[in-house]
């Protein structure tokens, strides 16, 4: 025996290739070994980025004496989440079921045909050492219950689906439930839903913000905004290069789990650049451009296309990068400016973090300040942060992962349009080419790929969806009408493959390896769940397309998912931020023009209602159909907003624009 992980693309799984446990990669291949060999499997899931991942891997998988007992009784299946989020879901689901709670690394015991018996997650290494003598004595001595409880769990998850549930259609009061539920859960104190873990809640920040636009609601504004404060004022997000880190310890925000993934950041993004867009707070500008500004900086690669994540360690040591001393911050900055930074970054000699460090937090308002002030502090970032480039730096997961770069598409085309920034406009378009050259295989997409080289791992329902919604978005900004063939393409794939035949939709495709249960999970987790990233690339392609058989299959998606609403509303950030949209219309708005930075251009995607779908370009443009049949009217650029290709009176003046957008 040996271990098998050599070849392997994933970086995750490439840490642990010398390990001395036996690992195989998901496949058939591991499945045979195990019924050749009459014993049971050990999947072991995690990701690249995760902090107790690595920790269960140098107590565990590296110790000579663990991996003989894995080895001599199971056999071990690495798997790489990100690679593999369908197999992720399937046993998280289960894992869930039989403990109360998941997480990563993510532990299964399961039977040669993938059926899961004993779930958990991270182990020390006495309680795992014990954990697989007792699984092993259990499999050879009481192989019948075993063999029940994997058939039973089998049964529970196949059943935990939103196939065949109840459908509610879309509503102003349905939506106004979702957004009193959030309110009712928010943290008045430290703002944000919940306490300690707390998770960026960016999807429901996008509801709210679309929320507060259509109803006018105060609050739902407010809530956002406070949110928003906090996480950018708070250790969670890096003070000095920028970029949000996975999620805080505390409810405070102060001290986070350091990972830095590209999905957090490209939703922050885009619920910062909207919350500029609406209330002009420079604050959330200056938060939106330094996330654009460590997209591009830190997780750009030479193939093209964003690196997955930043690892929470380095050196093995969680936030060793980032933490600081008011004896460092001398060091580097002397004593006047030192004191001043320990001041206003609440770095004290007790400590927030470990061993009297502490994670930077930004104790003022400082955007705000004095010109002097403000170009004292960031001649200190400078100088920190060039202090912090020869300290240990996390690892990188370089891998290209569709669906996140899909997300980072859509945030950087709208960050780039309203705020001019150029950068992040030539990214989008860039990565939606990266992903509609390298990903998109035989009109199908793949889910990952590294170094330029595609990997085999088939596209789920999220990558269709959010790359669907990317490319739709750079049409937006290009006025190119491949990129609204393309996003049909992949909507065609998703309609054909992956639907339930009652509205929803699977999460893998019907031609997709066959694993012990088909997911379906339609909540908004980490990121937007495939169901909800599916509907918002339908929505926003009828609305530019006039193609109403695609609105139809959005409704009846969002009719499926909308029991969650008023029941579960952090769960459904995104299906609902769509539905905003949806009940909005959404609205057309076609500018015909030579010039792309016309003001009629600007004014339109300031004051848009919420998901309006835009598109500025010269009248008639090939594959273009928003600009079909709008003339300029006296020569001039001239704006027409629609409700389902129907049209108001062509407008020129940007002051009449404004007035006209502000009736909705």
């Amino acid at each position: 025996m040996a271990n098998h992980l050599a070849d392997a693309t994933s970086p995750y799984l490439l840490q642990h290739k010398d390990n001395p446990v036996d690992w195989w990669p998901w496949g058939e291949a591991a499945f045979e070994e195990a019924r050749r060999r009459d014993v049971p499997v050990l999947i072991s899931v995690g990701y690249a980025a995760c902090h107790w991942c690595h920790v269960m891997a140098h107590e565990s998988f590296e110790d000579d004496g663990v991996a003989a007992l894995m080895n001599d009784g199971f056999v071990a299946i690495k798997v790489d989440r990100e690679e593999r989020p369908d197999v992720d879901a399937v046993y998280m689901t289960a894992t869930q079921a039989m403990s109360g709670q998941g997480g990563w690394p993510m532990t299964v015991f399961a039977t040669p045909d993938g059926e899961p018996f004993f779930c958990g997650t991270y182990y020390p290494k006495p309680h795992f050492t014990r954990l697989l003598e007792s699984v092993g004595t259990a499999w050879k001595e009481q192989r019948d219950e075993v063999l029940k409880q994997g058939a039973a769990v089998v049964q529970a998850i196949g059943g935990a689906q939103l196939v065949g549930g109840p459908t509610v259609p879309i509503s102003a009061e349905l939506l106004a439930a979702a957004a009193a539920g959030l309110f009712n859960d928010q943290d008045r104190a430290y703002g944000g839903f919940g306490g300690a873990p707390k998770f960026p809640p960016h999807m429901s920040l996008l509801f709210l913000l679309r929320h507060h636009q259509r109803t006018g609601s105060a609050e739902a504004l407010e809530v956002t905004r406070h949110a928003a404060e906090q996480m950018g004022r708070g250790g969670i997000y890096d003070q000095l290069a920028g970029g949000f880190a996975r999620y805080s310890v505390d409810a405070t925000w102060t001290v986070p789990h350091f990972e830095k993934m590209l999905y957090d950041n490209a939703l922050l993004l885009r619920a910062y650049t909207q919350l500029w867009r609406l209330t002009g707070d420079p604050f959330a500008k200056r938060i939106a451009d330094e996330t654009a500004d460590f997209l591009l900086r830190d997780l750009g690669t030479p193939a093209g296309g964003l690196a997955s994540a930043l690892d929470a360690d380095a050196d093995g040591l969680e936030g060793l990068t980032y933490a600081w001393t008011p004896a460092q911050l001398v060091e580097v900055l002397g004593e006047e400016d030192g004191r001043w930074a320990a001041d206003l970054f609440r770095v004290t000699e007790t400590g927030t973090f470990e061993h009297g460090s502490s994670v930077l937090v930004l104790a003022r308002d400082i955007d705000a300040a004095e010109p002097s002030l403000v170009a004292r502090w960031h001649g200190v970032r400078e100088k920190l942060l060039d202090a912090r480039s020869k300290r240990p730096q996390p690892a990188r997961d370089d891998k290209i992962v569709a669906s996140w770069n899909g997300l980072a598409v859509t945030a950087l085309a709208e960050h780039g349009v309203l705020t001019g920034a150029a950068a992040s406009r030539a990214a989008a378009i860039a990565l939606a080419g990266v992903l509609a050259d390298r990903h998109l295989v035989g009109g199908r997409l793949r889910r990952v790929s590294r170094d330029g080289v595609v990997g085999e791992p088939a596209g789920v329902l999220e990558d269709y969806g959010c790359v669907a919604e990317g490319f739709l978005a750079v049409h937006q900004i290009t006025a190119d009408g491949r990129w609204l063939t393309l996003a049909r393409e992949l909507l065609d794939v998703a309609l054909a493959h992956f639907g339930t035949g009652d509205g929803g939709f699977y999460d893998t495709a019907d031609d997709a390896e066959r694993l012990v249960t088909r997911p379906a999970d339609p909540t908004d987790n980490a990121t937007p769940s495939g169901l909800s990233a599916i509907t918002a690339a339908l929505v926003g392609y009828a609305a530019l397309a006039g193609e109403h058989s695609y609105r139809e299959a959005a409704d009846a998606a969002l009719e499926k998912v909308a029991p969650l609403f008023d029941k579960h509303p952090r769960f459904a950030g995104y299906s609902a931020t769509v539905a905003e949209a949806a009940l909005t219309g959404p609205y057309e708005i076609a500018i015909a023009t030579n010039d792309p930075d016309d003001p009629l251009v600007a004014v339109a995607y300031r004051h848009a209602p919420p998901g309006t779908v835009i598109v500025a370009g010269p009248p008639d443009q090939p594959g273009v159909p928003l600009l079909a049949d709008r003339p300029l009217r006296d020569g001039k650029p001239t704006a027409y907003v629609c409700r389902g290709f129907v049209c108001d009176r062509p407008l020129t003046d940007p002051a009449e624009l404004v007035a006209r957008l502000a009736r909705e």
